[in-house]
């Protein structure tokens, strides 16, 4: 099955996303993708991934070369937190049809998307691509957790017995337009939004759940997808890499509310509900080995990114997954 052309022909899945979403913007609107190139960005109505049939269709299909994994069960603390059984399978279908099927028709490369959390709960910080498994990641999401983790573990025995440089890129807190802004199930960013555009609206107190006081790495969707294609292009090892902005730029759940607060133009009363769970205090990575590779890359400033998301969702509104 390899070598049927020389034409690179990359598949996204999880295309419709977030993350999917800006790279399919960064390849089209900004001249990321190469001539001779074709981009095919799916989305869960083009294929169920958690079905190995359905999967195995889907490769036959569209041939690809290249393959940007995205696809899975997402959510935020309160999500996970009531499904970690779902989260572990589900996830842990969706990937290893994705990678073997890849191996299969002869893909040349996979990159696969993890998180921060996937790493121990008690660990020394920063974290770097080292600790992954060096202990159990917190309770509160350790179904996501160790699914995730298993692609590093089916990228390094894939590599061991038949070559293959299938990796990961590990991103910290993403956020940005085309981002799930529900306030029950989605992450702390696009649900502090939504619920700040809703207090502005009805001119009532914006409730932060918890205290504020645990600090995350934000990366913004756009630089996110910029590093991915540089992954995709030039990163050939096999072990993952952290995609983040740098330990200085770590901000607190408090921050990032004012930051959304400003953003929106919101005057009315601020409340931190500390009744509700704050997870993980913090998670904080170093993106050390990103910066030996690429010292000079530029991160859209947390102030700015903030802005153009909340612009974003107020202009879609409508459309936004909420």
């Amino acid at each position: 099955m390899e070598g049927v052309d020389s034409k690179m022909r990359v598949l996204v899945t999880g295309g419709s996303g977030l993350v999917g979403k800006a790279i399919e913007r960064v390849v089209k609107e900004e001249g990321g993708a190469r001539e001779g190139e074709e981009w095919i960005f799916l989305s869960s109505k083009d294929a169920n991934l958690m079905d190995a049939a359905e999967t195995k269709a889907l490769f036959q299909k569209h041939r690809p070369t290249h393959v940007i994994h995205l696809a899975a069960l997402v959510g935020g603390l309160f999500k996970n937190m009531r499904q970690n059984l779902d989260f572990w399978r589900n996830n842990l279908y969706i990937n290893d049809n994705v990678l073997q099927t890849a191996h299969e028709f002869g893909v040349v490369k996979v990159v696969s998307c993890l998180s921060t959390c996937i790493f121990p709960d008690k660990t020394t910080y920063p974290i770097d691509e080292t600790m992954i498994h060096n202990g159990p990641p917190h309770e509160s999401n350790f179904g996501y957790a160790y699914a995730k983790r298993m692609i590093d573990v089916h990228n390094r025995a894939c590599f061991e017995q038949y070559g293959r440089r299938y990796t990961a890129v590990i991103p910290t807190n993403v956020f940005g337009p085309h981002d799930n802004f529900n306030i029950e199930d989605g992450h702390v960013l696009p649900g502090l939004m939504h619920k700040t555009y809703i207090a502005q609206k009805e001119g009532k107190a914006l409730h932060v759940w918890g205290s504020g006081t645990p600090l995350r790495q934000f990366i913004y969707s756009l630089d996110l997808a910029r590093l991915f294609i540089w992954v995709l292009r030039e990163y050939d090892e096999v072990e993952p890499i952290i995609l983040s902005v740098g330990e200085e730029d770590e901000v607190s759940i408090k921050q990032a509310a004012e930051a959304v607060v400003n953003a929106f133009g919101f005057k009315g009363q601020v409340v931190f509900d500390t009744s509700k769970a704050d997870g993980q205090f913090k998670k904080t990575a170093s993106n050390a080995k990103l910066r030996k590779y690429l010292p000079d890359f530029k991160f859209t400033p947390f102030d700015k990114a903030i802005k153009e998301t909340c612009d974003w969702f107020v202009a879609n509104y409508d459309i936004a997954r909420k």
